[in-house]
């Protein structure tokens, strides 16, 4: 019974602490996702551009130290934890700089460039999924790789890859809680103090649970909702133009 006192007494007392930390915590998944995943496409895209013969050289180059770099990044940023990477770019930009960075504004950069280095991936999985048939048919009628990705297979691409970004929205919901060494005021920020003031941790975290479970599973039905609208009907019908009945003849 004490229980459910403390949870009624702790909700009254920082429902609006515990709702600006949800706010924080949207705030970082949103705005971290769509950079992310613009991160990611341009990733993905450079890194399934084609080393042709008819290259020059200096391109060839270029081009191999492009995806090198690339890759170093996304194997450093999918082989560490977010946690880690927090401590590192927050602290290290301030002592190496003597500046020290807005809270929110290293956290969208964090959750970004996370979220780029496994949306790269996701990016280049759905580009080589497509048929190869449908570069060769680009190719026969002379687009360019960037007209064929642009035209063709990012379309098809985007939409494959739907489920896995929304996926990734959803972890990024969660994994905003790691910010909160950086003292990122998101909504496990709101958690720790609330239950520090009167060292109710189990009543308080109960809450942000719940608030948490809110949140995911509200964007969770919301991109289901918006991936049946982007399958379309699973029943189409051809229209056809009926001609008029010759009233002598009935044909």
């Amino acid at each position: 019974m004490e229980f459910f006192t403390w949870v009624v007494k702790l909700a009254k007392l920082y429902m609006p602490t515990f709702l600006s930390g949800a706010g924080t915590t949207m705030l970082l998944a949103i705005t971290g996702t769509v950079i992310g995943f613009v991160i990611g496409l341009l990733t993905g895209i450079v890194r399934t551009i084609p080393i042709t013969e008819n290259m020059s050289s200096g391109k060839k180059s270029l081009l191999k130290v492009v995806n090198r770099i690339l890759t170093i990044y996304i194997e450093i940023f999918r082989g560490t934890p977010m946690i880690v990477q927090a401590m590192v770019i927050f602290y290290g930009v301030a002592a190496a700089t003597g500046v020290p960075l807005n809270r929110i504004g290293a956290g969208i950069l964090i959750v970004s460039i996370n979220t780029g280095a496994y949306m790269s991936e996701i990016v280049r999985g759905g580009i080589i999924s497509i048929d190869k048939g449908q570069f060769e048919a680009a190719q026969a009628i002379g687009m360019s790789h960037w007209q064929t990705m642009r035209f063709i297979v990012l379309p098809q691409v985007i939409r494959n890859i739907l489920p896995a970004t929304g996926n990734e929205f959803v972890i990024n919901i969660k994994d905003t809680s790691v910010l909160n060494v950086i003292s990122v005021g998101e909504l496990f920020f709101a958690g720790k103090t609330a239950a520090g003031t009167y060292f109710r941790y189990f009543e308080a975290f109960f809450i942000i649970c719940v608030i948490y479970f809110v949140l995911t599973f509200a964007v969770t039905r919301i991109l289901r909702v918006f991936e049946r609208k982007l399958e379309g009907s699973d029943v189409y019908q051809l229209e056809t133009k009926e001609e008029p009945l010759d009233a002598a003849t009935g044909n």
